[in-house]
């Protein structure tokens, strides 16, 4: 990341969901988008979605909820997606999808917040599958070329695609992604065992609609003429208009009868402790141009700038800060591991 970047603070206190996710010994023989099917039965839905910007904001105007579940060799996911405004028009493989209305993925196997996977599809189940090798705000790149080998999508609309006139109610989607490629997003390089979690987050985006010639037509602003921004309803809320802050994306824990309650644990409080640090250094060194290893400073920057009380830190725990003029690295002990964050936004545990 350039030293020069500055990176926004949310305006969310750290408070990700948590999907107890159920391990399936059932097989999904039929992929349709039908979530009436047995197999479904066996998970609960997630929360609905809020505005990602969280709960200060309004209600989305459709609800959006998901479903989750696993065996040895693929997570299986599914989701509804109600509402009246069914339409898609893009139709190529890896193009971009959220030019549509659509419905999108994004796992994280390690909690590292980089080398991540993002996926989209829309109702014409056409989807797009990429890597993040980093998040866009350190300067991450997409890589396109990525394909999760052995994935499978399915779409049903209840009512009729690009047909306003249609009574439409809803369109659901199913995705079995295999946890092959996911596993080279981790760094133990392999699928979860029961007592582990990814972080996961689900977004839908929606465009403001009016109907002309009965046809979808994005809404624009009448003073500029341009298209109105979408709207972006996700389970886990980021506090800024940015899926790409993996730090606060959801927890999925993984599920079998030796493991049926989960909750958020230390380290990833500590892991929020650091990046709070990382936000504040680069505040500082926007205006600066250079970092600081006083933490002192960095914590008078999140009282001025964070409304969440994102200064109170959940431990006691000494924090060391070492900087070079254009990177810092922070560490944190605790009584089983030391936790890095870099100024590029890794974390990293272990010596």
């Amino acid at each position: 990341m350039s030293l020069h970047d500055e990176v926004p603070i949310p305006k969310i206190s750290f408070d990700p969901p948590v999907y107890i996710c159920k391990k399936t010994n059932e097989s999904l023989d039929v992929l349709d988008g039908d979530l009436s099917k047995k197999f479904w039965q066996q998970a609960e839905f997630t929360d609905l979605f809020q505005d990602i910007e969280g709960e200060s904001m309004p209600k989305p105007r459709f609800d959006t909820k998901a479903k989750i579940l696993w065996d040895d060799k693929n997570l299986y996911i599914s989701a509804e997606l109600y509402g009246n405004e069914i339409w898609a028009h893009q139709t190529k493989h890896d193009c971009v999808i959220f030019y549509d209305n659509d419905f999108e993925i994004f796992i994280d196997p390690d909690s590292d917040t980089q080398e991540y996977v993002e996926f989209e599809m829309n109702a014409l189940n056409t989807y797009w599958d990429l890597l993040l090798t980093k998040a866009y705000r350190d300067m991450g790149s997409p890589i396109n070329g990525l394909e999760l080998k052995g994935i499978k999508t399915a779409v049903k609309i209840d009512g009729n695609l690009n047909d306003p006139s249609a009574d439409n109610k809803k369109w659901s989607v199913e995705v079995i992604i295999p946890f092959e490629t996911l596993a080279e997003c981790n760094v133990n390089r392999r699928g979860p065992i029961s007592g582990e979690y990814y972080r996961l987050n689900f977004s839908r985006v929606q465009w403001k609609v009016d109907v002309e010639n009965n046809e979808y037509v994005k809404r624009t602003d009448p003073a500029s003429g341009k298209t109105l921004p979408e709207d972006n309803w996700v389970w886990a809320p980021t506090g800024v208009i940015n899926i790409h802050y993996p730090e606060l994306w959801g927890f999925l824990f993984f599920a079998d009868e030796n493991h049926k309650t989960f909750s958020i644990p230390t380290i990833e409080r500590i892991k929020w402790d650091l990046r709070k640090l990382y936000y504040a250094e680069h505040i500082y060194a926007k205006k600066q141009l250079h970092f600081t290893e006083d933490i002192n400073i960095l914590k008078d920057i999140l009282t001025k700038y964070s409304p969440c009380e994102s200064n109170r830190f959940v431990s006691d725990l000494k924090y060391l800060i070492e900087t070079t003029s254009t990177s810092f690295e922070i560490s944190v002990k605790d009584a089983d591991n030391t936790i890095r964050i870099y100024s590029d936004g890794k974390v990293v545990l272990g010596d």
